[in-house]
C-alpha cells in the first residue's frame, strides 16, 4: 500500500510514534515495558488474569469489570506473574482504592490467589467457573488419551506378529467404521459437549466408545454433573451440598485423573463457592486478553513493547 501511494511505511511509523502521537512525552514511558497502572479505573468489582503479549513473555493484567472491555477497562498491565513483582507494583495503588474493590474473580492459578489477597484483602475472591470445569474436562480427556496409547501398542503388536508370520494385518472395525485407535481419537470433541448437542454420528460413536471404556462413560458423566452444579444451583448452601456429594463419588470412582481435580476443589472450595453468591466469571478477563491478541495479530507482533502498550492504555485505559 505504502508503494503503491508512494509512501514510506516505516518512515510514516515513526514520524506517527515520535511526534503525532504523544508517546514521548508519556508520564509512564520510562517504566512501560515492566509495569501500568491506572488508579482512577479501580472498581468494586475487578478480574486479574495473564495473558502473553509477545514471544511468550507473560503479563498480569487487573481489568475493571464495569468498564465492559471499553475505555477505563485497563487498571494495570504488569510484566510477569511472579507473586512478589506483581505485589511490588499493585501495592503502589493507595490504600482506600484497594479496599474499595469488593471481589475479584480469577482462576485456580496460586500465585494470582496470592496476589488477589495481598494487594485487595477486603475483596472477596471468586474461582472463575469456566476454569474449575476445565480441570474435569481435562481429567476425562487424560483418561481417553491414556486408552488410545494403549490401543497404539496394542496395534503395534498385532501388526509386528502379523509381519512375522508374513501375513497382512488389517485392524477390525467397530459399526461406525472406526478401528479402536480412530475410535479414541474422534471421540475427542464429543467428550467436550453436552450429550444434547451431539450430532447423529458422534452418538453413534459414543455408545460404541461407552461400551467399549465403561471408565471414559462414568468420567464423562462425572463431568457433566459438574457443569449441571453450576448451571442448576442457584444458592450457596445447595451449591455446597451437591459439590459435596460429587466429591464423593469422584472418591468412590477411584480415577486417579479426577482425583486431582477433587484435590483443587477441595484446596479452593470457599472461592468457589462464592460464585454462587452473584455468579460472576473471569470472562471479562478472558475477552480483554483476546482483544490484546487481536491488536497484536492486527500488527503482526510485537516489535516496540512500550509503544504497544502506550496504543493499549490510549484505548482502554
Amino acid at each position: 500500500m505504502g508503494v503503491l501511494y508512494g509512501v514510506d511505511g516505516d518512515l510514516l511509523e515513526r514520524q506517527y510514534r515520535n511526534h503525532l502521537s504523544g508517546y514521548l512525552h508519556w508520564d509512564q514511558l520510562v517504566h512501560a515495558e515492566d509495569w501500568l497502572l491506572f488508579e482512577k479505573n479501580i472498581g468494586a468489582y475487578i478480574c486479574i488474569d495473564e495473558v502473553a503479549l509477545s514471544r511468550g513473555e507473560l503479563y498480569t493484567v487487573l481489568t475493571n469489570k464495569e468498564a465492559h472491555g471499553g475505555k477505563g477497562s485497563m487498571i494495570a498491565i504488569i510484566k510477569g506473574t511472579d507473586v512478589h513483582t506483581v505485589t511490588s507494583v499493585l501495592l503502589k495503588l493507595s490504600r482506600r482504592r484497594r479496599y474499595q474493590v469488593r471481589e475479584i474473580t480469577l482462576d485456580m492459578a496460586p500465585d494470582m490467589e496470592q496476589i488477589a489477597r495481598i494487594c485487595f484483602p477486603a475483596a472477596k475472591r471468586v474461582t472463575d467457573r469456566f476454569h474449575v470445569q476445565k480441570l474435569a474436562y481435562e481429567a476425562v480427556q487424560e483418561m481417553r488419551v491414556k486408552a488410545r496409547w494403549e490401543a497404539l501398542d496394542e496395534e503395534s503388536t498385532q501388526l509386528a506378529y502379523a509381519k512375522a508370520c508374513g501375513k497382512m494385518y488389517h485392524a477390525p472395525v467397530f459399526a461406525n467404521g472406526d478401528t479402536r485407535k480412530q475410535l479414541l481419537a474422534r471421540s475427542i470433541y464429543l467428550l467436550y459437549k453436552k450429550e444434547s448437542l451431539w450430532t447423529q454420528s458422534q452418538r453413534i460413536r459414543a455408545e460404541i466408545l461407552f461400551k467399549e471404556y465403561p471408565d471414559i462413560k462414568k468420567g464423562y458423566y462425572l463431568s457433566m454433573r459438574l457443569g449441571l452444579i453450576y448451571h442448576q444451583c442457584k444458592f450457596k448452601d445447595i451449591a455446597l451440598t451437591r459439590l459435596a456429594r460429587w466429591y464423593d463419588e469422584v472418591d468412590k470412582s477411584g480415577f486417579l485423573t479426577f482425583g486431582r481435580v477433587a484435590r483443587s476443589i477441595q484446596t479452593h472450595y470457599l472461592d468457589i463457592i462464592s460464585f454462587f453468591e452473584r455468579r460472576a466469571t473471569n470472562a471479562a478477563a478472558e475477552s480483554f486478553n483476546a482483544k490484546i491478541k487481536a491488536f497484536r495479530a492486527q500488527f503482526r507482533g510485537v516489535r516496540d513493547r512500550a509503544f504497544f502498550l502506550y496504543r493499549l492504555a490510549k484505548l482502554y485505559a
